[in-house]
C-alpha cells in the first residue's frame, strides 16, 4: 500500500486565492480514481524554501492524500504537470511513500 500527498498552494504569487472550484475539482479526480480522499486543511502548513541567495519564500498550503495499491508514476506526473498549470506553479510536491495499514 502507498500513501501518495499533494501539497497544494491557497494563493497564487500575487496573494490571492484560488478559487474553490479548483479544489473541488481536485477532490473530484482523486476521490473518483482512487475512492476516497484524505484533505488537510482546517489548519493550512506553511512551506518554506529557499532558492540560490533568494530570500526564503514561503506558501501556505493544504494536504491532500490518498491510498493506492500501487503508484501509476506515468498518470501521477502528467497529473502534477496539470495542476502545476491549474495552480500557477513551476513546481508541485506530490510525494508517495510505501505504508503498512495496522
Amino acid at each position: 500500500m502507498h500513501l501518495i500527498q499533494l501539497l497544494l498552494p491557497l494563493y497564487d504569487n500575487a496573494g490571492q486565492p484560488f478559487p474553490p472550484a479548483l479544489y473541488d475539482g481536485v477532490r473530484r479526480e482523486l476521490v473518483g480514481r482512487f475512492g476516497g480522499l484524505t484533505t488537510y486543511s482546517r489548519a493550512p502548513a506553511k512551506g518554506l524554501w529557499k532558492e540560490d541567495g533568494d530570500p526564503v519564500r514561503k506558501d501556505d498550503i493544504v494536504v491532500y492524500e490518498v491510498m493506492a495499491d500501487t503508484v501509476d508514476r506515468a498518470w501521477w506526473a502528467g497529473y502534477r504537470k496539470e495542476l502545476e498549470t491549474q495552480f500557477q506553479q513551476d513546481e508541485l510536491v506530490v510525494r508517495a511513500q510505501v505504508m503498512e495499514l495496522l
